[in-house]
């Protein structure tokens, strides 16, 4: 048994197993809505980074605590992911995704109309909470308002679509809405986008049923939880400033391994509503799916890193060209992400996942046969049509196949549970990578090693694909 609280359109309990054909006009707003909000929390992420030269100057950072303006959202973001979606479960869909909004756009406000370094760091790290909150209850609200087969597949589909083209937008718009406006623009023009949102949120989401779990949160848990998972964040991403035996990382590393292992035992044996239940990661598709994402993280988000590196600093491109060079690997990651849902009907999902993660693979082996004298046309535009392919086909069977056969009150648990894998993933992928290149001698070797590196990943993904089951009415071809 499945998500099984709504058809498509629906707003009452339904426990009827057919998948809705053809989605209702309702429900199509709650796909695009979900979606916005996700876009919003995604392009966050990186839509700072052209403006914080902008930033810098007209606020008086120093170069030090400049480097929290990203790190702050990105660092508490990460953190409160399994808080966030647990909220959902006990809380109700619609009220936490609300909450979320409003703290999100609340905070983008002053943010945006910050005169001292403190309170737009401040802001960003509440930007991180409200996005926390917000990312899983997106991914949620999609789960249980489409019944599990092709109708949810196609709006799982577009849910990843929208999230590829924050991630790799987030620079692009920065550096046209900084050179247009100002750098304040990055922030504010979140308030209207999120007012927006959040009356439709409330025209559109059904009101939440009452839940026997309901005000019975974990603290503890919770507790444990973000503060392992912020500090294994914030360890390893100290690792490029400092390397890895530093103390920053050495601490951070050590408190956010005991504090998981601690938090692992709390889950087990003590908690009577525990914020990640057992349950959970018993289950092949959940376990094993999330590994796969952890891995797919550790890849795919490092790579946006490494590529802008190269085409800032061998082809001397400013951040804005910079952001305009990755739209072929956005307009294919899109492409492919609307196409998955069409190739699953004919391979299924794991074949899909394994055919997916080759593709990436053979792009990644591609790239890094880049030189230090190649150009855009010959260095860069071949493999980013491979690994973007792969990249979007990737992202939705493996999204499917982890929500599939979950629980409706364990919902927001397994959302929360994937975005922080994902960012673990990310996390700890580019602290290694970012190690590797910096040990390899030679501009060119560097990049080959990081690239074929992340080939290697690929291809192991593939192979850990035949742990995963098949979804429930989903047979592999």
């Amino acid at each position: 048994m499945g998500f099984h609280e709504a058809h498509e359109g629906s707003s009452t309990p339904d426990t009827t197993t057919q998948p809705a054909r053809t989605p209702s006009r309702r429900a199509s707003a709650v796909l695009w809505l979900a979606c916005a909000a996700q876009f919003m929390v995604v392009l966050d992420v990186s839509v700072v980074n052209v403006a914080l030269p902008s930033i810098e100057a007209a606020l008086g950072f120093d170069s030090v605590s400049l480097q929290w303006v990203v790190g702050g959202y990105a660092l508490v973001f990460a953190g409160f992911l399994l808080l966030g979606g647990r909220l959902a479960d006990l809380y109700g869909r619609r009220r936490v995704f609300l909450w979320g909004l409003v703290l999100f756009t609340a905070s983008s406000l002053v943010g945006g109309l910050a005169t001292t370094p403190a309170v737009l760091i401040a802001m960003r790290a509440v930007q991180g909470l409200g996005a926390a909150v917000l990312a899983p209850a997106t991914l949620t609200i999609l789960t249980t308002t489409f019944t599990e087969g092709p109708g949810r597949t196609r709006a799982l589909a577009t849910w990843t679509a929208v999230s590829s083209a924050g991630g790799a937008a987030g620079n692009l718009l920065g550096g046209v809405l900084t050179d247009s406006l100002s750098w304040r623009s990055i922030l504010l023009i979140n308030v209207p986008v999120g007012a927006a949102a959040v009356l439709a949120a409330v025209r559109l989401l059904p009101a939440d049923h009452a839940r026997s779990e309901s005000g019975k949160l974990d603290l503890l848990g919770a507790l444990l939880a973000t503060l392992g998972v912020s500090a294994l964040v914030h360890g390893v991403t100290q690792v490029g400033a400092h390397g890895w035996h530093s103390p920053a990382v050495l601490v951070g590393l050590s408190v956010g391994v005991a504090a998981l292992a601690v938090f692992a035992a709390v889950e087990t044996r003590y908690a009577t509503a525990p914020l990640l239940p057992p349950r959970l990661l018993r289950m092949r598709p959940v376990w094993a799916g999330n590994v796969v994402i952890l891995l797919a993280g550790a890849c795919f988000i490092p790579m946006w890193y490494f590529l802008s590196l190269y085409m800032q600093g061998e082809l001397h491109y400013g951040a804005l060209a910079t952001g305009a060079g990755f739209l072929p690997h956005t307009l294919v990651g899109i492409a492919a992400a609307r196409l998955a849902p069409a190739v699953m009907q004919h391979t299924g999902p794991r074949t899909l996942i394994m055919g997916s993660a080759l593709l990436s693979a053979a792009g990644f082996v591609w790239q890094s046969r880049i030189e230090t004298g190649s150009g855009y046309l010959e260095g860069l535009l071949g493999p980013a049509v491979a690994m973007s392919a792969g990249m979007g086909l990737l992202i939705t069977p493996i999204t499917t196949t982890v929500t599939d056969g979950i629980a409706e009150q364990d919902a927001g648990a397994a959302s929360g549970l994937m975005n922080a894998t994902r960012q673990i993933g990310g996390a700890l992928g580019l602290a290694a990578l970012g190690t590797l290149a910096a040990t390899t001698p030679g501009t060119a070797a560097s990049y080959r090693a990081v690239f074929l590196t992340i080939a290697a990943v690929c291809t192991g993904i593939a192979a850990l694909a035949l742990a995963l089951p098949a979804p429930h009415g989903q047979d592999e071809r």
